[in-house]
C-alpha cells in the first residue's frame, strides 16, 4: 500500500471515529470535573453564574446539574446522574467516574482495532457479572438499632455527626416498614433553615406562613381541612357573564361559596391548607372566625399534612357536601404553630400517620443549601441500606469485584474480552480516585490492596485515607449501601454503552415556527 493510500485509509478511520472521540472526550471531561470531590479527603467545587451568585458544594449531582454543559454526550451523563439521584438518592459521583473510565478504555480498544460491537458485548458481560458479584457481597442489616446504620449515615453525610444523628433518629421514628415502601423517601423530610436548631420534629412542616397576622399564631386540638384546589368560587365564562342568565349564575355561585365557607367555621375547622389561591371573601370570613389559613402549599407538603392529620384532600366543589359527610374529610392536629422567624407553619400530634421532619440548622444563608444536600444524601443512604444491605466502602468492594471480573474474563471468547477490560478498569477507578484525593499514589495503593485482599482473603480491605495503611473497611465503619453501588455500576454501564454505540452525529434541522418560517432552511440558496 502506498503512503497516499495509507493516509487516505487513516483519514477515513478518523472520520468514522470522530463522533466516538468527541463523545468520549466530553464524558471524560465531565468525570474530571467532579472526581476531585470523591472520598473523605475530596474537595469542594465552586459554581458561579453570570450574576456572580456562588454555590460551593461537594455534592456530585448538584455540580452536574448546575454546571454549564452543551455537548450532547455531557447532557446524557447529567441526565443519568439525575436518574441515579431520583432512584437511590446518592452515588452520582461514583457513577460518573466509572462511566468516564469505561468510555475511556472503550475508546482505547476501538482505536487499537477492536470492533465496537465486540467492546459493547464484553462490557455487557462484565457489568452483568460485576453486579452479581456485588450482590453476593451485600450484608443485610437487622433492625434500625444496628450501629452500622449510623456508620452509613456518617459516610454519606461526609463526617457530619450531628446530621448522622438526626437522620438515624428520624429513621427510627418513621420505622422500617415505612422505609421499605417504594413511594416513601426519607430524604424528602429534610428541611434546612438558617438560624434553626437541629432537631427531629415529630410532625409536618409547611414552608409557608399564615395568610395574615390577624389569624391566630398558635392553635391546639384543631380540626384540619386540606383543599386540593383553589379556595375560590366556581368560575363563570366571560361570555356567559354578558348575559342576564350568566350574571345570575355568577351571583348564585358567589353566595353559595360564602355559605360553604361559613359552614366550615360552624363545623369548628381551625386550620385550612390550600393548594392554590384563596378568595378575598374566604380570607375575610375565616380570619373573623379565628381560622388559620395557609395558601399555595407545595404538593408534597400538602400530601404529608393530609396523611399526618388524617384529613382527606377535597376539591372546592366538595365543600357543597352536607356537614355530616364533609366531617369525614376533616383531620385533627394536637398543635399548630406559625413560626414568623422561619416563615413556616409547624403541625404536630396529627390524628393520622406518625410523621417526622428532619430540621437541619445552618449558621448562615451561604451554607443552608449544602447542609440540606448533605442531610438528604445521608437520609437516602440509610434508606438504601435498609432496603438492600451494605458493602465495604472506600472503593474496597469495587476492587474485590474487579478481581472477580478478571477471573471471568478468561472465559470470554474472542475480542469481547477487551470489552470486559472496560469494566475492570472502571471498578478500580473509585479507590484510585479516593486515594489520589487523599494524596497517595493510586497505582501503588491499588496494588497493595489487591495483594492484601488476596493474601488475607478479605474483600473488605481498603486504604485508610489518613495514614495510607491497609485497613478493614467493615471494622473501620466505612460502609456504603449496596443498592447505591449496584445502581451506580449499572448506570455507568448504560452510559458507556450508549456513548460507544453512537457512530454519527447529525445536527437536526430547525423546526418551522407556527405562522412563519424559522429562517434556517426557508431559502433555496
Amino acid at each position: 500500500m502506498s503512503l497516499k493510500q495509507q493516509a487516505t485509509t487513516g483519514s477515513e478511520v478518523n472520520e468514522r471515529l470522530a463522533a466516538l472521540v468527541s463523545n468520549a472526550n466530553a464524558v471524560r471531561a465531565i468525570a474530571a470535573a467532579i472526581e476531585g470531590t470523591l472520598g473523605p479527603k475530596g474537595l469542594d467545587t465552586m459554581l458561579v453564574d453570570r450574576f456572580g451568585e456562588v454555590v460551593i458544594t461537594n455534592d456530585g449531582v448538584t455540580i452536574l446539574t448546575t454546571m454549564e454543559a452543551t455537548h450532547p454526550a455531557a447532557r446524557m451523563v447529567i441526565n443519568v446522574a439525575k436518574a441515579q439521584e431520583e432512584e437511590v438518592g446518592d452515588g452520582t459521583t461514583t457513577t460518573t467516574v466509572m462511566a468516564g473510565a469505561m468510555v475511556g478504555v472503550g475508546l482505547e480498544q476501538v482505536l487499537k482495532g477492536v470492533p465496537v460491537a465486540r467492546v459493547i458485548e464484553g462490557l455487557r458481560q462484565g457489568v452483568r457479572h460485576a453486579v452479581e458479584a456485588m450482590r453476593e457481597q451485600a450484608l443485610p442489616l437487622g433492625d434500625l438499632e444496628d450501629p452500622r446504620f449510623r456508620a452509613v449515615a456518617l459516610v454519606a453525610g461526609r463526617g457530619h455527626e450531628d446530621i448522622a444523628e438526626l437522620v438515624i433518629t428520624a429513621a427510627r421514628l418513621v420505622g422500617k416498614e415505612e422505609l421499605l415502601k417504594p413511594a416513601f423517601k426519607l430524604a424528602d423530610i429534610v428541611v434546612a433553615e438558617e438560624g434553626a436548631e437541629n432537631q427531629v420534629f415529630e410532625g409536618v412542616i409547611i414552608s409557608k406562613e399564615r395568610m395574615n397576622r390577624q389569624m391566630p399564631e398558635r392553635l391546639t386540638d384543631v380540626k384540619v381541612l386540606v383543599v386540593d384546589d383553589a379556595l375560590e368560587p366556581e368560575e363563570v365564562e366571560e361570555e356567559a357573564l354578558g348575559t342576564e342568565a350568566g350574571f345570575k349564575r355568577y351571583l348564585a355561585l358567589q353566595e353559595e361559596f360564602k355559605a360553604n365557607v361559613c359552614r366550615l367555621t360552624e363545623m369548628g375547622v381551625g386550620l385550612v391548607l390550600v393548594d392554590r389561591g384563596v378568595a378575598d371573601v374566604a380570607e375575610e370570613i375565616l380570619t373573623d372566625a379565628g381560622v388559620m389559613v395557609v395558601q399555595r402549599v407545595l404538593r408534597k407538603e400538602l400530601r404529608r399534612a393530609a396523611e399526618h392529620t388524617g384529613a382527606r384532600m377535597i376539591k372546592r366543589t366538595g365543600l357543597k357536601k352536607e356537614p355530616a359527610e364533609l366531617a369525614r374529610y376533616l383531620g385533627r392536629a394536637g398543635e399548630v404553630y406559625n413560626d414568623e422567624r422561619l416563615e413556616q407553619v409547624w403541625i404536630r400530634a396529627g390524628g393520622g400517620k406518625p410523621m417526622a421532619t428532619i430540621v437541619v440548622g445552618a449558621a448562615t444563608a451561604e451554607v443552608v443549601g449544602e447542609r440540606e444536600r448533605i442531610a438528604k444524601d445521608a437520609a437516602a443512604a440509610v434508606q438504601a441500606a435498609v432496603r438492600g444491605g451494605i458493602v465495604p466502602g472506600g472503593g474496597a468492594c469495587e476492587l474485590a469485584v474487579a478481581r472477580e471480573v478478571e477471573k471471568m474474563r478468561g472465559r470470554v471468547r474472542g475480542m469481547a474480552a477487551y470489552g470486559v477490560d472496560c469494566v475492570i478498569e472502571a471498578l478500580k477507578r473509585p479507590l484510585a480516585q479516593i486515594v489520589a484525593n487523599a494524596g497517595f499514589n493510586p497505582l501503588e495503593k491499588i496494588g497493595d490492596v489487591i495483594a492484601a485482599q488476596v493474601a488475607r482473603r478479605k474483600n473488605s480491605l481498603g486504604v485508610d485515607c489518613d495514614t495510607g495503611e491497609i485497613k478493614d473497611m467493615l471494622q473501620a465503619g466505612v460502609l456504603d449501601p449496596a443498592l447505591v453501588k449496584i445502581h451506580a455500576l449499572k448506570a455507568a454501564g448504560e452510559i458507556a454503552e450508549a456513548i460507544l454505540r453512537i457512530d454519527t452525529i447529525i445536527r437536526k434541522r430547525e423546526e418551522k415556527q407556527e405562522g412563519g418560517d424559522s429562517g434556517k432552511d426557508g431559502g433555496t440558496g
